[in-house]
């Protein structure tokens, strides 16, 4: 603990401008938590709540891994943890703002093959029996991007099944096509044109009227974000894989890249 608060004093020392944004998000957060509290919206306070909690994972990583990560990545990190809790959840811009949910899994694709690339580039770097070619480091930190959007597709698709929730997003549509309507059993898919309501009715005699088309459950909604995460890995995988084959000293690659800590570092910390 003492060293993490050493840390943590060291950026206020010498990455003023991290601080400054990491203290203005903070409070924010605080604030929004205040507003729920009194609104009686629980739901929202432990959000911000966790908010919070996620804002100090950087420093733990560091902490833990012995490694630096770079003051504008960081600042990336926090701002969009912001932008998908608080934006987000708490004041529901997914809803309000189309795109926003496309926007940030975009981001995430992107952050996520950054900080593969670090990982993999300080193993390539610490290893003396294996060696990867910038093709293959790029390509390595484009699947461990691409594993952590599904797998965080998955944690969505429990949570609305277990807990009744709708992380993954409905989408209207006007045309389907599925075997399930096919009476022969044959496996010819029924394709329905130009769908205008939908009307659902439960055991209980409940009857709901979806207006506008059919209603799709969440299928179109991760595909969306696989597909958004997708690109976003890929350009930062060939924005590192030219850092890496250049070498070049000026690049976005190497603005993001994680960096173990030095010696003279670790005995200042």
């Amino acid at each position: 603990m003492n060293k993490f608060i050493k840390r943590l004093k060291t950026r206020i020392m010498y990455n003023k401008r991290q601080f400054i944004v990491y203290s203005i998000l903070r409070f924010l957060v605080i604030l929004t938590a205040v507003r729920c509290l009194f609104t009686h919206n629980f739901e929202s306070v432990a959000v911000c709540l966790l908010s919070l909690v996620l804002f100090l994972l950087p420093s733990l990583f560091e902490e833990l891994l012995k490694v630096e990560i770079p003051a504008v990545f960081e600042i990336i990190i926090y701002l969009f943890i912001f932008s998908a809790e608080i934006l987000g959840e708490v004041n529901k811009y997914y809803t309000a703002i189309p795109g926003w949910d496309t926007m940030l899994h975009t981001i995430n694709g992107f952050l996520c093959a950054a900080i593969g690339f670090s990982m993999f580039n300080i193993l390539n770097r610490g290893s003396r029996s294996i060696k990867l070619y910038p093709f293959y480091l790029a390509f390595t930190a484009f699947c461990f991007s691409m594993t952590i959007g599904v797998l965080w597709e998955f944690i969505e698709f429990s949570m609305d099944q277990i807990l009744l929730f709708d992380t993954q997003k409905d989408f209207i549509i006007k045309t389907i096509s599925s075997v399930t309507l096919d009476e022969t059993k044959s496996q010819i898919p029924v394709k329905i044109f130009n769908i205008s309501k939908t009307i659902i009715e439960t055991e209980n005699g409940d009857t709901y009227v979806v207006n506008g088309g059919y209603l799709d459950i969440g299928i179109i909604d991760t595909m969306k974000d696989l597909i958004v995460n997708f690109i976003g890995a890929v350009v930062f995988c060939v924005i590192g894989y030219f850092y890496e084959a250049k070498q070049k000293t000026k690049s976005l690659a190497k603005t993001l890249r994680i960096e173990p800590v030095e010696e003279e570092n670790k005995e200042q910390n």
